[in-house]
């Protein structure tokens, strides 16, 4: 079986419970394959970066397999504005965050709630110097554990929709990020776009950011913020101390 998301943000759930951890969230459009379904609940793995966990299975609705296919050949079209309006019949409006997806909404036998869009809409590649200035749309974000809007992102989340509105994919946490891409030796070799991991004490990534011009970084940490970069890690000069140890910096582009 296969479903899409015809709600603003969906979370998306480590295990079938309310109370579970929220791994990730579904925006409007992104369409994912049911792996499994129980009285209340689905799991579910999304079609853009393969992640799998579990939605309220009432908050999405049900696509034909040719449908899922169909959607996954056609070029990603986003919603480019930090949010707008889908309206419908009966004065519908329904509010959706930068990032959604507007595929479907071209296809009738998908789109049988006549969802309509007017608004900004972006897609295709677009160059690298375009990263940074789509990294900004988020400033301030708050972050949230699991988040991929500007109402609330986490630092995978925050890179993953950065890229994912310049046409390029990255899978969905930091630990699979930096397996993507060409390492860099170091930070002299970076561009603005690329990405910078930082790990624990134990070694694990944990952490991720998008390097700008003159060493510094943006990344989601407490909020989306900007902060100084060097050879050892994040430098805060709020609390006058680095915050992040540097592991690796990443060429995806």
């Amino acid at each position: 079986m296969f479903g899409i998301c015809n709600l603003a943000i969906i979370p998306l759930r480590f295990e079938p419970s309310d109370r579970s951890e929220i791994v990730s969230q579904v925006l409007f459009g992104e369409h994912f394959e049911i792996l499994e379904q129980l009285k209340q609940w689905s799991k579910i793995k999304l079609q853009f970066d393969d992640y799998e966990g579990w939605v309220d299975s009432k908050q999405y609705q049900i696509i034909l397999e040719s449908e899922y296919n169909q959607l996954s050949q056609d070029v990603i079209v986003l919603n480019a504005d930090l949010i707008e309006y889908i309206t419908g019949p009966n004065n519908l409006l329904l509010p959706i965050p930068l990032g959604s997806s507007l595929s479907f909404l071209n296809h009738s036998d998908i789109n049988n709630s006549n969802f309509n869009f007017e608004g900004a809409k972006i897609s295709g590649t677009k160059n690298k110097n375009s990263i940074v200035s789509s990294a900004f749309m988020y400033l301030n974000a708050p972050y949230l554990w699991g988040g991929k809007t500007p109402f609330g992102i986490d630092c995978s989340g925050f890179t993953q929709m950065v890229y994912k509105l310049n046409g390029y994919k990255l899978l969905r946490d930091a630990t699979q990020q930096s397996k993507q891409g060409e390492a860099l030796s170091f930070i002299e070799e970076s561009e603005p776009g690329d990405l910078a991991f930082f790990d624990n004490e134990e070694g694990k990534i944990i952490h991720v950011g998008i390097i700008m011009e003159d060493n510094y970084i943006i990344h989601s940490s407490g909020k989306v913020r900007v902060d100084r970069l060097d050879h050892l890690g994040i430098y805060n000069a709020e609390v006058n101390k680095h915050t992040h140890k540097l592991r690796v910096i990443k060429k995806i582009i």
